[in-house]
């Protein structure tokens, strides 16, 4: 199964768009098991909210573009990884170990919807 973990995090935070080379190396490190290992498909950083925008179009209405930073939000998502988890508890696991590399950090877990896996209409 395919789970995408996003994580987010202050913004306002010194390392969050500046990490230093000890966590570059421990990131490097993960990153370089897992891909060995089978279980990540692709994971990137992304830039701050203030490079981004926010596309909304609430039901019967317009589609309205916000752009950023996103000054109401304290967190941000940071990036993302894809990864291949046998099942909800071992991606879980996979993402407290993910998780572990950071001083404060929130990781959304989520199952990937396999097309294959559809109901037939």
């Amino acid at each position: 199964m395919r789970f995408l973990m996003m994580h987010r995090l202050d913004e306002r935070a010194p390392e969050a768009w500046n990490p230093s080379q000890e966590f570059i190396a421990k990131m490097g490190a993960m990153i370089q098991d897992w891909s060995e290992r089978g279980i990540l498909i692709t994971a990137e950083g992304v830039h701050p909210s203030e490079k981004g925008a926010l596309v909304r179009k609430d039901r019967g209405a317009a589609t309205k573009v916000t752009d950023g930073p996103f000054t109401e939000a304290k967190e941000v998502i940071g990036g993302f990884a894809l990864i291949n988890a046998e099942d909800r508890a071992q991606a879980v696991r996979y993402a407290q170990e993910y998780a572990d590399l950071f001083e404060e950090i929130e990781v959304e877990v989520r199952q990937v919807v396999e097309f294959d896996a559809l109901p037939q209409s």
